[in-house]
């Protein structure tokens, strides 16, 4: 336990920290203690954890389960080099397996999502022979090179001087902000699919080795596919002899109610992505799950991608304690109800605020989209401008009153710890409704 002052912590982060995605002038809240959905800083202010950080503490603060897994694998074994087999890297990779779809074969563990995109990327590439990856504008797999040009936000352009090989992007089924006015699921899913395939077509289909996606798009809006969209994503990979790769980064382990939010639309992906839920943010850890053809050309075939911390020994034992609780304390039952409340907040707020265009959610995976004027669906900070002048004031104002959340563009996202109680919930709602007001008051 660090012996600063708060002072100290102050001084010491501005002048030697780079932290990510921020200028080197940010003041970050100094962070001294957590337990359960909460965080405090050094002048003893609590704050609800409604982000879960980056939505990676999945189950809290102090869980002692975790806590003691990690405790007993330092004592026994805290690091094995990837080469070697240990027992939790090998009974975590089981688990997995089993809790995955039946095609689902062999786990290769990264230290986090970023290196999990990127190993999905060589693995498909390779398998396939083949180089070009499509992936969706808004989105977020990484900040590496390949999975930041992966990614769709404009956090890739940094990544993209020069330009990577390869990497191609298309347009989400985002159906509230689309200029269609489709009359269901069904005609959306169509519309968007049919522009990906005259894509596919024109980029030459045996020349695209995977399409990935986030099975929900996560940090840029929690964009809900609508019904039929990833089922026909599944179609049109089988037609074209394409691998679907599923990033469940984000939206995996329970957040959405189900292990894998794919599973809300019952395809089997060819090769999937995790991190942060996984082991909560304990110990970084990540990975994919190969399908057992991509496993099997791995036989006889070297897998030419590996990392130092492969499987690390404290993380998959953070990982097999994490997912057994998971398993063992029904916490996607817990989600499952929990989330109808969390429902019914979100359409409150939305019914209660001018500002409010849309409110999307699914489990405790949830997002708030601010809108200048929602009739003609004008967005509250347009697209290219520097949000962070009037989105950093919101988040601002919700941090003042103790509700701690992140987002993109116009977007809040809420997704709490699932541990969370409906009582919790309620409480930290009123803080959002707050601030809403306000912004309904000075922005709209």
């Amino acid at each position: 336990m660090s012996e600063l002052t708060r002072e100290q912590v102050l001084e010491y982060d501005k002048k030697y920290n780079q932290h990510p995605w921020l200028k080197g002038n940010a003041n970050a809240i100094p962070v001294e203690k957590a337990d359960g959905i909460y965080f405090w800083d050094y002048n003893g202010k609590k704050y609800f954890d409604m982000s879960s950080q980056l939505a990676n503490v999945n189950l809290g603060y102090g869980n002692k389960a975790i806590i003691d897994a990690i405790k007993k694998q330092a004592d026994i074994l805290p690091y094995i080099a990837p080469a070697y087999a240990s027992g939790p890297r090998s009974e975590l990779a089981k688990l997995l397996i089993d809790l995955a779809p039946d095609n689902m074969s062999k786990v290769f563990f990264s230290c986090g999502g970023s290196d999990a995109n990127e190993a999905a990327i060589y693995a498909a590439r390779t398998y396939t022979g083949k180089s070009k990856v499509l992936s969706r504008y808004r989105s977020y797999h990484g900040s590496t090179l390949g999975s930041g040009n992966l990614s769709g936000d404009p956090r890739r352009f940094a990544l993209e001087r020069p330009a990577a090989n390869g990497y191609l992007k298309f347009y989400d089924p985002y159906v509230y902000r689309s200029n269609q006015n489709f009359k269901d699921d069904a005609e959306a899913s169509k519309f968007y699919l049919d522009m990906l395939e005259q894509q596919i077509q024109y980029e030459g289909a045996d020349q695209i080795a995977a399409i990935v996606v986030e099975s929900i798009t996560g940090a840029n809006g929690v964009i809900i596919p609508p019904d039929g969209y990833l089922q026909g994503l599944r179609a049109l990979c089988d037609k074209y002899g394409i691998l679907l790769v599923c990033d469940e980064v984000m939206a995996g382990f329970g957040r959405t109610g189900k292990m894998f939010a794919f599973e809300h639309w019952g395809i089997k992906p060819d090769i999937i992505s995790f991190a942060k839920g996984v082991t909560c943010g304990y110990v970084q850890l990540g990975g994919v799950i190969l399908s057992r053809e991509i496993s099997d050309h791995f036989e006889d075939n070297t897998f030419l991608y590996g990392l130092t911390y492969s499987g690390h020994s404290l993380a998959c034992a953070a990982g097999l304690a994490c997912v057994n609780y998971y398993l063992e304390n029904h916490i996607l039952d817990h989600v499952n109800k929990v989330g109808k409340v969390f429902g019914e907040l979100l359409e409150e707020i939305k019914a209660n605020h001018k500002c409010v265009g849309d409110v999307r959610y699914i489990g405790l995976f949830g997002a708030v989209e601010l809108m200048k004027d929602r009739e003609k669906k004008i967005p509250l900070v347009p697209y290219g401008y520097d949000e962070q002048a009037i989105m950093a004031q919101i988040h601002g104002l919700l941090k003042e009153r103790g509700f701690a959340a992140f987002g993109r563009e116009n977007n809040i996202n809420i997704t709490p710890p699932l541990i969370i109680t409906e009582d919790e919930l309620k409480e930290a709602f009123k803080i959002l409704d707050e601030v809403l007001t306000i912004v309904d008051d000075r922005f709209i």
